[in-house]
C-alpha cells in the first residue's frame, strides 16, 4: 500500500466569464473520481481546482452588467463552486487567482525570469481573439478566424513583454522524448510535436498594456501579467512555492502527478508551462492528460446555439450519481462524447436500475425472504460459484490496470461486467426454487451470501465513481468493511449480522413517448 504518499492532481482552473456547463463539469468529475480512486489505494491525494480570473474578456464584461470586475468574478466563482459542491466533488483546494498570495508570487516569478533574461521587452503587432485572449499569425487562422473558437481576430499593436520560449525548445523536445508518458493521450503529443514544436516555438507575449485587469508589473506598471504566466503558475504558487522561499508542503507536493485539462488548452500546459518551469529550474509535471470534449448532437455547446446545459439542473432531474455516471462511462479516453437527455435516460435505466439497482434490491430482499435478513454463510459450494467469485477477486487488478491508464469508463465497465455475472448468477443458481427444499437451505444460505459478498467489493470498487450510491448499499449490507485491502479477497462480509431494509437504488424513468 502507498501510506503517505502524495498524489496531486490538478483541474485546469475555470475561466469565470460565465456558469460553467456540464462540458467545463465533465472535468471536475473526471478529476474526483480519479483522486478518489487514488485515496482509496491509499495515497495521500491532493486535489487542486479553482478559476481564473484576470484579463480583459472578464474586464468587458464586468463593464457590460456595470460591476467591477472584482465583483464579476466574485459572483461567478461563487457560482461555479457551488456547482463543483453539487457534484459531490472532494477538492483540496478550491484556488483563484486573484488571491492576494498569488498575485505577489506571480510578481515575484515575472521579476525573476526578466532578471534572469529570460523576459524582455518588446512590441507587439499581432492578431488577437479577445474570447480566446490569444494571439494568432496569419498562417494559423483557418478562414481568417481564430482556430480555436471561429471568432473574428482583431489587430494589435503594442509595447508588451516577451518569455523566450524558443531558448527552451531543444530541452522540451529532449524531455518529450525522453518521457513517453508526459503528454496523454498520444494523439495529442503527435499534434504538439507536429504543429507546434516542430516548426518551431515562438518566443511568447507575457505582458499587455491595453487593459487594466490583471496583476500589475511591479517593476513596469503600466503592464499586467498576461494570462497564461498568471493562470498557470497556479499549479505551483496555491502549495507553496515562491521564488526564494519554498515551503515543506511544496517540496512534498510537487511535482504534480497529473494536470488534467481539455485538450483545447492542452498546449499551454505542454508547451508554455514546461517552459515556464525550466526557467525557474523546477521538475515538469509527470503527466498532463488532454481529455476530449462533452459535446451535443450539434456540435459544442454555445449561446448562440443555444444548446447549452447545465450541470446543476440534469442533478435536479436525475440526481448526482445518475449524472456522475454518464460521464464517466460515456466519455471515451480519446474521442469526444456526445450528450443527450435520451441516452442519459437509457443509462440510467439500463445501468443502473436494471443492473445495479435491481441486483441489489433482488439480493436483500431474498435475504430478508428466507433468513429474516440475516447474512448466512454455510460454505456449501459448488462448480457454478468459482466462476463468480474468480471475477469478483480479479477485478481489483482490471478496475486498477484500466484507472492507471486514467480508461475511467471503461474502469467502470469492468465493475458492471460484474455486476451483470452477478444476475446471471441469480438466473443459474434459481434461490427461489432451492427455496422451497429444505434440504438446499444450506446452499440458499451460501448462494445469496456469494451475491453479498460480490456486492460489497463492487460498492468498494464503486465509490470513487458513485459516492451515494456506493454509501447506501454499504448501509443496505450494514457493513463498514470499505476498505482497498478487502476487495483483495472474497469472504469478508460478517455473517451473523442484519441486513438494513432493502431500498431502491434508482427509480425507472419513464419516457412520455
Amino acid at each position: 500500500m502507498n501510506k503517505n504518499k502524495s498524489y496531486y492532481i490538478s483541474t485546469a482552473i475555470a475561466y469565470t466569464s460565465g456558469k460553467p456547463h456540464i462540458g467545463n463539469t465533465y472535468e471536475i468529475v473526471l478529476a474526483d473520481a480519479i483522486a478518489r480512486f487514488k485515496r482509496l489505494q491509499g495515497y495521500d491525494v491532493y486535489l487542486q481546482t479553482g478559476t481564473d480570473e484576470h484579463g480583459e474578456k472578464i474586464e468587458l464584461k464586468a463593464k457590460e452588467v456595470g460591476v467591477t470586475p472584482q465583483q464579476f468574478v466574485d459572483d461567478v466563482a461563487t457560482q461555479i463552486k457551488d456547482i463543483w459542491d453539487i457534484m459531490n466533488t472532494s477538492y483540496d483546494r478550491f484556488v483563484r487567482t486573484t488571491d492576494p498570495h498569488h498575485e505577489k508570487v506571480v510578481q515575484h516569478i515575472f521579476k525573476y525570469m526578466y532578471d534572469k533574461g529570460d523576459i524582455y521587452k518588446g512590441q507587439y503587432e499581432g492578431l488577437y481573439c479577445v474570447p480566446c485572449e490569444s494571439f494568432w499569425t496569419e498562417s494559423q487562422l483557418v478562414d481568417g478566424k481564430c482556430p480555436d473558437c471561429g471568432r473574428e481576430v482583431q489587430s494589435r499593436k503594442e509595447e508588451a513583454y516577451f518569455f523566450k520560449l524558443s531558448k527552451y525548445q531543444k530541452q522540451l523536445e529532449e524531455y518529450i522524448e525522453t518521457h513517453p508518458e508526459f503528454i496523454q493521450p498520444v494523439a495529442r503529443k503527435n499534434e504538439m510535436i507536429n504543429n507546434f514544436i516542430k516548426p518551431g516555438l515562438q518566443d511568447l507575449c507575457v505582458s499587455r498594456t491595453s487593459f487594466k485587469w490583471g496583476i500589475t508589473v511591479d517593476f513596469d506598471p503600466k503592464h499586467v501579467v498576461y494570462v497564461w504566466l498568471d493562470a498557470l503558475t497556479n499549479y505551483i504558487t496555491n502549495i507553496g512555492f515562491d521564488v526564494d522561499n519554498t515551503t515543506d508542503e511544496f517540496k512534498y507536493r510537487w511535482p504534480a502527478d497529473l494536470h488534467l485539462v481539455g485538450k483545447d488548452i492542452i498546449r499551454f500546459h505542454t508547451l508554455y508551462w514546461p517552459c515556464f518551469l525550466m526557467s525557474l529550474d523546477l521538475p515538469l509535471p509527470k503527466q498532463v492528460f488532454g481529455h476530449p470534449w462533452l459535446i451535443m448532437n450539434d456540435g459544442k455547446m454555445s449561446k448562440s446555439k443555444g444548446n447549452i446545459i447545465y450541470a446543476d439542473d440534469l442533478v435536479n432531474e436525475f440526481g448526482v450519481d445518475a449524472v456522475r455516471y454518464y460521464f464517466l462511462h460515456e466519455i471515451p479516453f480519446a474521442a469526444d462524447g456526445i450528450f443527450t437527455r435520451e441516452l442519459l435516460i437509457d443509462k440510467v435505466n439500463s445501468d443502473l436500475v436494471n443492473i445495479l439497482g435491481n441486483l441489489v434490491n433482488r439480493t436483500v430482499s431474498m435475504n430478508y425472504k428466507y433468513f429474516d435478513g440475516i447474512i448466512q454463510n454455510y460454505n456449501v459450494k459448488e462448480d457454478i460459484d468459482d466462476d463468480l467469485i474468480n471475477s469478483v477477486i480479479a477485478l481489483n487488478n482490471k478496475v486498477s490496470a484500466k484507472m492507471d491508464e486514467l480508461k475511467v469508463g471503461e474502469a467502470l465497465q469492468e465493475i458492471f461486467d460484474v455486476l451483470r455475472k452477478c444476475n446471471k448468477y441469480i438466473d443459474d443458481t434459481m434461490p427461489w426454487t432451492l427455496a422451497k427444499d429444505e434440504s438446499k437451505k444450506e446452499r440458499l444460505g451460501t448462494v445469496l451470501y456469494n451475491l453479498l459478498e460480490s456486492i460489497r467489493i463492487c460498492a468498494v470498487l464503486l465509490n470513487p465513481f458513485l459516492t451515494q450510491t456506493s454509501d447506501k448499499i454499504f448501509e443496505q449490507l450494514n457493513t463498514e468493511i470499505k476498505s482497498w485491502e478487502s476487495t483483495l479477497t472474497f469472504g469478508n462480509l460478517e455473517v451473523g449480522k442484519v441486513l438494513a431494509q432493502p431500498v431502491h437504488l434508482f427509480d425507472r424513468i419513464e419516457v412520455e413517448r
